[in-house]
């Protein structure tokens, strides 16, 4: 983003006090608005109108619709759909009024899979939409978010997407899009064009500004502790845990939030060789840096002081804060140190050029109608707005042009909303489908004939709970907007008998049972009665949780007895027994594995988790998901990855396979078929194309992962590494030939010579490549280019 010449005035007519608070997050936003005592509408607290006074304005102003426990508002109290509008014309008139200089203020939002708010749209969390693998499709649900966002008055999405899931233990692998780098920086790009459009074209027109989390290695924390140390080379980092970043800067990310751990000891939010050196001057970037929420106070542990860790965290490239007091320190710094002052006016020049971009900076005062910016008036979204001293302007269309634009404006922005809202939903129950992975179907028992089916046996922790498909950073949901497992079964099967045991099934209710489902897994639900942290991680023990921030474990086993209640079933059940997993981490299975006919893994699917799951079940959608994460055959033999570079069968006498389902695993109802994989190496590029081919009478999706192994460079080699994928739709009696054009330093070892040598894998399909100097075919070249299909000739 290049600043404007309406930045650069704003920039010399700040005072230094307004330019640190141009730098202001400081505020929970659920805690700066409240209902007006007399009149309806809402007001500013008296918390919100005193930081206005101190500062002349703000940066930017968090959770202002977030409902959750943690904020404490629910259906009863919280902002609803309908009063998203109101409550955002508010706070910008309220904001651009607070100095001389018209700015609003930008409105910042937890969207990690969807807007954490009243009425918001969920998606599956990340981990289970990396099961499916799809970037488009992700784009599109990313879209139908922001324009829920954009319509609420939102300006930026806060959203997690960097962190690689390399230990299960950690309560926020929910959060991740698995752990492979390629699969995540893909799925992050995805993220970023889908909520600012390509090229930014939708920020400020539809879409919203991204601010993507954790900036870096969050996921690497020593044991699975969430923020604490990642214990991790330069070559790790650069490799597993950059290459998301690198992707979303190319995208146009707009904003990264910088995260809570250290890495070799350097605080993220004061490591400048990482904010600044990688993210600004070697991949380019020009948006915002904001801290993780209290993590500049945090910084008081080495600094010794807030003020010096202020300056800390400004030197590194922070620009933004989130709730801490640190931040505001920076004007007694500035004023003492013209260097620091000079990084106030960096940071305040970033902001207010995000600020531009997004329509808050006015092109010219008024003193009686609203702000007027480059793309409408600064209170976008109107409603009856109740300031302090009264209504700022007619609920009706009493008099002015202005009044009458705002009315409009209403109608306008409500559509949006509730069109963003039936799209979004839309993606959202795609994604559920594609989130499921079936890992176990002994004697094909899966699907289900629904037409041979008289009594079905659902039990175990999961059976009934809406919540434990959702995942944490959700809103509560409206009573009766989402069915769990047993209304979705009994729906679906009206005239069967379902009986959905509390515990473990008694041998009169699994008496004459075609079938036995159990629910297992965890759940991220977080009550209203827990303990937070200042945070908003759960202190203390979780009520329920396990799994979500600030619920690691140092057991990945199944919580709460489940393997003896598999065990007790599998002895008592004279019928099949089908395991359906809705988790948020990996966690063991092996002995769900041995004492059941079939296993499905669900990730949390989200509201549209319960009939996606029986859909599969019952055959109505083929499950194509693959993991994206190691699944563990023993507690205490993680953290084990696909792209280790040592192997870790045959290491522990007492786990001699500590693998029990492989990265990228995943089985199908319907047979699909790979062939002819070829490869060819160029001076910069390597051509590889595989055939899918689909032998049924029915159109086939499919997942068409890519592996390699690269040695003979100057770094110990990985056992294996993704290096592309696709998903694709094959006809009926047709094969399709996936084309894959790749860069070659990706498919060569670090430092290759002419004797490295790559070996490529698509399922158990097997090519090598050297690099150009010594080009090797490994099949004839394929004449089908990507996307094309014919017939599979006669045998």
């Amino acid at each position: 983003m290049r600043s404007g010449e309406p930045v650069e005035r704003l920039l010399s007519e700040l005072s230094l006090r307004e330019k640190v608070g141009q730098l202001n997050q400081r505020l929970f936003g659920w805690q700066a608005v409240e209902r007006a005592a007399r009149g309806g509408g809402f007001r500013l607290t008296d918390l919100a109108r005193a930081e206005l006074d101190r500062w002349g304005g703000l940066g930017a102003l968090y959770g202002v619709f977030r409902a959750d426990a943690w904020s404490g508002r629910s259906w009863a109290d919280g902002i609803r759909p309908e009063e998203r509008a109101e409550v955002a014309a508010l706070v910008q008139d309220e904001v651009s009024r607070a100095g001389g200089h018209r700015i609003g203020v930008l409105l910042s939002e937890e969207a990690p899979h969807g807007h954490q708010a009243l009425g918001g749209t969920l998606l599956p969390t990340n981990l289970a939409v990396a099961a499916g693998w799809d970037p488009e499709l992700l784009t599109e649900a990313a879209a139908a978010v922001a324009a829920e966002l954009a319509a609420s008055g939102v300006h930026l999405a806060l959203v997690s997407a960097l962190d690689l899931l390399r230990d299960p233990r950690w309560g926020r692998a929910e959060e991740c899009f698995g752990e492979d780098p390629l699969l995540a920086a893909e799925l992050t790009r995805a993220l970023v064009i889908g909520m600012q459009g390509g090229d930014r074209g939708a920020v400020g027109r539809g879409g919203v500004a991204i601010v993507l989390k954790h900036l870096a290695a969050q996921g690497e924390a020593v044991g699975g502790r969430n923020g604490q140390s990642a214990v991790i080379g330069p070559r790790d980092l650069r490799e597993l845990h950059l290459p998301a970043v690198r992707a979303a800067v190319e995208a146009g990310a707009m904003g990264f939030m910088a995260a809570y751990n250290d890495i070799d000891g350097v605080p993220c939010c004061a490591n400048r060789d990482l904010l600044t050196g990688f993210l600004r001057a070697e991949c380019g970037f020009d948006g915002i840096v904001m801290a993780d929420g209290l993590a500049v106070d945090r910084l008081i542990a080495m600094t010794g002081d807030g003020t010096t860790a202020a300056v800390a965290a400004i030197e590194a490239g922070v620009d933004l804060s989130l709730w801490d007091d640190s931040f505001g320190l920076l004007e007694q710094a500035a004023a003492e140190d013209p260097r620091v002052a000079e990084l106030v006016d960096n940071a305040c020049r970033r902001v207010l050029t995000l600020k531009q971009r997004v329509g808050l900076l006015a092109n010219r005062p008024s003193a009686t109608g609203p702000a007027t910016s480059a793309t409408g008036p600064i209170t976008s979204a109107t409603g009856p707005i109740t300031s302090a001293t009264g209504p700022a302007t007619p609920a009706t269309g009493s008099a002015t042009p202005a009044a009458r634009e705002r009315v409009t404006l209403v109608a306008r922005t409500a559509d949006d909303l509730a069109r963003a809202s039936r799209v979004a939903d839309g993606h959202s129950r795609r994604l559920a489908r594609q989130s499921l992975v079936l890992l176990h179907n002994a004697d094909a028992l899966l699907p289900l004939d629904r037409r041979t089916l008289t009594k079905v046996v659902l039990a175990g922790p999961n059976a009934r709970d809406v919540t434990a498909l959702l995942g944490d950073y959700v809103p509560p949901l409206p009573t009766g907007s989402a069915a769990g497992l047993d209304l979705a079964l009994r729906q679906a099967l009206p005239d069967a008998e379902v009986v959905c045991a509390s515990e473990a099934p008694t041998a009169a209710e699994l008496s004459g049972a075609d079938v036995v489902i159990l629910a297992l897994g965890g759940t991220s639900h977080r009550t209203y009665a827990e303990d937070f942290a200042a945070n908003g991680a759960i202190t203390g023990p979780a009520t329920v949780a396990t799994a979500g921030e600030g619920v690691d474990l140092a057991d990945i086993s199944l919580p709460g007895g489940q393997d003896d209640l598999v065990a007790a079933v599998r002895a008592r059940a004279r019928c099949p027994v089908v395991a359906v997993v809705i988790a948020g981490r990996p966690h063991v299975l092996t002995g769900v594995l041995a004492h059941t006919d079939a296993l499905l893994w669900a990730g949390y699917p989200g509201p549209h988790g319960g009939p996606a799951i029986v859909e599969v079940l019952l055959g109505g959608y083929e499950p194509v998901g693959r993991l994206p994460f190691t699944a563990p055959r023993h507690p205490g033999a993680v953290p084990v990855r696909h792209n280790d570079r040592h192997p870790a069968h045959g290491v522990y006498q007492d786990v001699p396979g500590p693998v029990l389902f492989p990265f990228g695993s995943g089985l199908r109802y319907r047979p699909v078929r790979f062939d002819r994989l070829t490869a060819t190496a160029h001076a910069d590029t390597v051509e590889v194309s595989v055939e899918v081919v689909n032998p049924g009478a029915a159109e086939a999706e499919a997942i068409v992962p890519l592996f390699g192994r690269r040695t003979g460079g100057v770094v110990l080699p990985r056992l294996r590494e993704l290096l592309a994928f696709r998903r694709v739709t094959v006809p009926p009696g047709a094969r399709t030939t996936v084309v894959w054009n790749l860069p070659a330093a990706r498919c060569f070892a670090e430092g290759a010579t002419d004797r490295a040598v790559t070996d490529l894998y698509v399922e158990d399909l097997h090519a090598t490549i050297r690099p150009f100097s010594h080009p090797q075919v490994s099949h004839p070249q394929a004449a089908i280019h990507s996307g094309s299909a014919e017939p599979i000739p006669d045998s």
